[in-house]
This record gives structure tokens, C-alpha cells and sequence, in this order.
């Protein structure tokens, strides 16, 4: 196993990329999507069903961890992969998006931020220096800037700001990141700049110059249109090093992976299967169902009977109809587990395409596969 962090581009598609992150903990398949482990825990899926579904790597929140147990706790008792069990990369947000949009009070400036705790109103600070050491005292394999991100539309003034903060952040991340992290563990800059491309740029060349081992593109999915994030990626994507991964951060829908896939994104998070799957809702290959609707309740068929996922594979609508309708544990457990196992199975065809030259006739098929109105 490697002892360092490293991308190794394997084949390219027109835009999609297929590629490999070495780390320490093992190796992540990109494109990779990352189920979101938001309080060390992928909502109602064991770590069992996450290796099981094929999932390399998951995300977990600085904000919610150093709340609550706290990151100094979870240091304590060995790290954050020994707590939650979970042997596999773990990649770390900074807590910054947390900040602005769940705490009570905030105040930022050039400093950091200092808020109030959602849980029970406690003040705290989240400076770009104590963001790192959460992350380190947890043990995350890969480590993101914190940065400013702000919800869309907004003045090019706001945008401007958050751009300048989150650069001067991005520098002091990366300092104490140095005198930090352990071999291995890795650093993310964060690409800011709205879905204007001037600031995108500048945002951009100025990480790339900082040179950091992988790149997210941020500020995205936060209030603008699919059409706006996709153009705004494209032109992201084409500033930032092809031989460094890139992770988008919080997409999303299955038709959005592969239209990002498309456009040069390596990594994804996003709660959206789990959050469906307690909701009554199942991602297919013929597209979302809802299982709340009573056209299923006398439905033996299974999700999907090719799936390797038991969930997806060996209890009928019928089922999980009706455990979704009583309210019971198990039907917001079998989704979730099926969802996560879904999205995996679509990274890995998406893997298979690139690898064989054949992305974008499997993209326009898939795409309208998934827009089948059958399903539902």
C-alpha cells in the first residue's frame, strides 16, 4: 500500500477522466462518489454495507464532529476512522459551509468565523488554522481549505470578498497544514468564485500556483442553474492541472455525475441518496422510485433483480411499500442502502466507459434511461 498521496491518470475521454488516488488507506476508483458520513456515520448504512456496495472513500463534517463528540475526544479514542470503523480514505470537509448555513450567529471576517452553536448555542471559532487541526485531530485522509462559500445569486462584490478571504485562508490552511498533518494526508484547495468566469480564473491560477494536491471546485450547487454550474465547471476544470484530482463538491443527481464526469470532475459528495432512501425514494437504472406511491403496493418485483445489492435485489416494492408507509426503520435503511449502492454501480460504469473509449454514447443512453418516467 502507498505511504504517500498520489494521482495517477489513467485514461481520458474526451473530458472524462479515469484515474486512481493512492493514499496511505487505500486506493480511491475516480470518478469516485463519496456517500456523506455527516456525524461519522453514513445515515442508516453500516460501514459493512459500504464496502460491501464498493464505496472507497467517505466524507465526513469537521463542523458537526468538533461539536459534537468533539475532535479532541475522537483523537483521543484512536481517530475518526477507528471510531466509526471504517478502515477506507476518509475525506473531511473544513466546516466552513456548515458555519454559514446551520449556525445560529456568525460573524466573519479575515480572521475566521465565530459562531454559535446550532446544538446549544456555544461560541466558537473557526479560524483557518483550528479548521486543520479538527481535521488532523480526527485523522482525515484528505483535507479541505476552509473557505467562504456563498449562496447564489450574489453582488460581484460578495463574490469578489469571499474569493480574496478564502485565498489569504487557503495560505494559512496550507501552513499549518505543514506543521500538521502525517505522512500521507493530503490538502484541497477550494476554487471559489460564484458562476462569474473572471473570478473563477483568478481563483483558479492563484490555488495552481499555491500548488496543493488536489483541487475542489466549490460554490456550486448552492442556488444557481444545472446550465450555470455545468458552464461554470467546464471552465474551472480546464484551468486546473490535469495530472491533480478534481472533487466537486456537494453534486449530486445521477444525470448531474455524468454530465460533470463529462466535463473533467473526478470526485463527488452529495447526501442525496441517503436522503432519499429515509424519504421513500429509490435510484435505478430506469429511474427514481417512490415508493410511497400505491401503485407499488402489490408490486413482487424487486428494485432491480441484476443488483449485487440485497437491499436493491431481494425485497419486492411490495415490502418496501409498506415499510415505508408504516414508518418503520428498515424501510428508510433498505433504501439508503440501495441508493448507496446504486451510485456506485453508476461511478463504476461510468469507469468502464472511459476506460473503453466509449463515454459518450454510454452517457446519452444512460441519460435517457434515467429520464424514464416508468419508474415512478
Amino acid at each position: 500500500m502507498s505511504q504517500r498521496f498520489a494521482f495517477t491518470l489513467a485514461a481520458t475521454d474526451a473530458g472524462a477522466r479515469l484515474g486512481e488516488i493512492a493514499t496511505p488507506r487505500g486506493t480511491i476508483r475516480t470518478p469516485a462518489f463519496m456517500p456523506v458520513g455527516t456525524a461519522a456515520t453514513v445515515k442508516a448504512v453500516t460501514t459493512d454495507q459500504l464496502r460491501a456496495s464498493g464505496v472507497d472513500v467517505v466524507l465526513a463534517n469537521t463542523y458537526h464532529l468538533m461539536l459534537r463528540p468533539g475532535a479532541e475526544r475522537i483523537a483521543r479514542l484512536g481517530g475518526l476512522h477507528g471510531f466509526m470503523r471504517w478502515d477506507r480514505p476518509i475525506l473531511t470537509d473544513s466546516g466552513g459551509f456548515q458555519v454559514m448555513s446551520l449556525a445560529k450567529l456568525r460573524t466573519i471576517t479575515d480572521a475566521g468565523v465565530a459562531f454559535q452553536s446550532h446544538i446549544d448555542g456555544a461560541s466558537h471559532l473557526l479560524t483557518p488554522e483550528r479548521a486543520i487541526e479538527v481535521q488532523c485531530l480526527l485523522g482525515a485522509d484528505i483535507q479541505m481549505q476552509l473557505d467562504e462559500c456563498i449562496a447564489l445569486p450574489a453582488t460581484r462584490e460578495e463574490i469578489d470578498r469571499a474569493v480574496d478571504r478564502s485565498l489569504a485562508w487557503a495560505k494559512r490552511c496550507k501552513l499549518a497544514f505543514e506543521s500538521l498533518a502525517k505522512p500521507g494526508q493530503a490538502l484541497f484547495g477550494i476554487v471559489q468564485g460564484g458562476t462569474d468566469a473572471s473570478l473563477r480564473a483568478h481563483s483558479a491560477d492563484a490555488l495552481v500556483a499555491m500548488d496543493f494536491p488536489g483541487y475542489a471546485i466549490g460554490g456550486l450547487a448552492v442556488g444557481e442553474s444545472q446550465s450555470a454550474m455545468l458552464d461554470t465547471l467546464e471552465l474551472t476544470a480546464r484551468r486546473l492541472p490535469a495530472h491533480k484530482p478534481r472533487y466537486l463538491m456537494g453534486v449530486g443527481a445521477p444525470v448531474d455525475l455524468i454530465e460533470a464526469v463529462a466535463r473533467g470532475a473526478d470526485m463527488f459528495d452529495c447526501v442525496l441518496p441517503t436522503r432519499s432512501g429515509r424519504h421513500g425514494q429509490a435510484f435505478t437504472w430506469s429511474g427514481k422510485v417512490n415508493l410511497r406511491n400505491a401503485r407499488h403496493a402489490e408490486d413482487a418485483r424487486p428494485l432491480d433483480p441484476e443488483s449485487r445489492c440485497p437491499a436493491a435485489r431481494d425485497y419486492s416494492r411490495a415490502y418496501l411499500h409498506h415499510l415505508v408507509k408504516s414508518e418503520e426503520y428498515l424501510g428508510a435503511m433498505l433504501l439508503s442502502w440501495a441508493n448507496v449502492a446504486f451510485y456506485q454501480e453508476l461511478m463504476a460504469a461510468m469507469r468502464a466507459a472511459i476506460a473503453e473509449g466509449r463515454f459518450a454514447a454510454w452517457a446519452a443512453q444512460t441519460k435517457m434511461q434515467l429520464a424514464g418516467r416508468g419508474a415512478e
